[in-house]
């Protein structure tokens, strides 16, 4: 069995309430931190998340989803109702969100620290809560490598500078950062991604990945770039897309061994064609999820097809 304190994810669940003219709503297990947690355990990593969920239908079916695969689901014990969004979709199947949430995570006590951190999204800049979540993040990170996903939502974001500059904040404790090309376009409007990605990755990070849709992504490293082709696929809808693309990163950097405080070092000597394998797992898992109704992240035997039996 994978042990549950190897990595820890922190952040966010939403039931996500998918709309389709004339079908019925549909409700699917979402939150950026959730599926990123949710993805790790079906590519057989032992994952603990550490998040809210309420005392309702919503809160029972994302924690059947989630131990389903494995997650072991920690809580604060809190009672708020469990956070859902409404989720449209257009001709292309990229979706638009209108949020219902709050988010104050107290406290949780950990057994012992975990070898990596994963955090992002609502949970890093929506406050009460955010300021528990980063300052756990720092707590951890002597013990443990951490992977950043700012996850743009602008309703949620709040006043625009303190966003990015919270967002920077999380980018500085960061060894691994993922951003889409619209994330930074609402935090740096009109500036060219790859320089904000250049700029992120002098404040701290290892790694900055810029995820750019069906153009494939780019990876930033401080002997210069490393881009990937987006592989072709029929595409369902993009509602989990870019936590896939997370979750596959982590999974690869964690089979090269530059996961945890004995790999933060071999991360920051990267080599380009370890980070070009990488970005392989990444856009191939991402492309699994975006071929599939909802959030739904390949396991390994899936992405090893979608690599074309090369995956580990």
């Amino acid at each position: 069995m994978p042990d549950s304190n190897d990595l820890l994810v922190i952040g966010e669940c939403v039931a996500d309430i998918v709309r389709l003219p004339g079908a019925a709503e549909q409700v699917h297990p979402g939150g950026s931190p959730a599926n990123v947690a949710y993805g790790l355990a079906r590519l057989g990593h032992g994952v603990t998340l550490l998040t809210q969920l309420g005392p309702d239908a919503y809160g029972r079916q994302i924690r059947a989803h989630l131990a389903g695969a494995g997650v072991e689901v920690r809580t604060d014990g809190a009672t708020a109702p469990t956070p859902c969004a409404a989720v449209s979709l257009d001709g292309a199947g990229r979706a638009a969100y209108t949020f219902e949430i709050t988010w104050a995570l107290g406290a949780v006590a950990l057994e012992r620290p975990p070898r990596h951190v994963h955090t992002g999204s609502v949970a890093a800049v929506m406050e009460p809560g955010a300021t528990g979540v980063v300052a756990a993040v720092d707590s951890l990170r002597a013990a443990a490598t951490v992977s950043y996903d700012p996850n743009v939502r602008p309703e949620l974001m709040g006043d625009h500078e303190a966003a990015v500059r919270r967002v920077e904040s999380c980018v500085a404790l960061s060894d691994v950062v993922k951003a889409s090309d619209e994330d930074l376009e609402w935090l740096y409007p009109g500036q060219a991604p790859e320089r904000v990605a250049e700029r992120w990755l002098a404040t701290g990070p290892a790694l900055v990945l810029v995820t750019r849709g069906g153009d494939g992504a780019l990876a930033v490293l401080p002997d210069g770039r490393v881009p990937v082709g987006a592989p072709p696929v029929d595409i369902v809808d993009t509602v989990g897309a870019g936590d896939a693309f997370m979750s596959g990163t982590l999974h690869a950097l964690d089979a090269h061994g530059l996961l945890g405080a004995d790999g933060r070092e071999r991360l920051r000597s990267v080599d380009r064609a370890t980070v070009t394998d990488v970005l392989r797992h990444a856009a191939a898992s991402a492309a699994v999820t975006v071929a599939r109704a909802g959030a739904n992240p390949p396991d390994a035997a899936e992405l090893a097809s979608a690599l074309g039996g090369t995956g580990r």
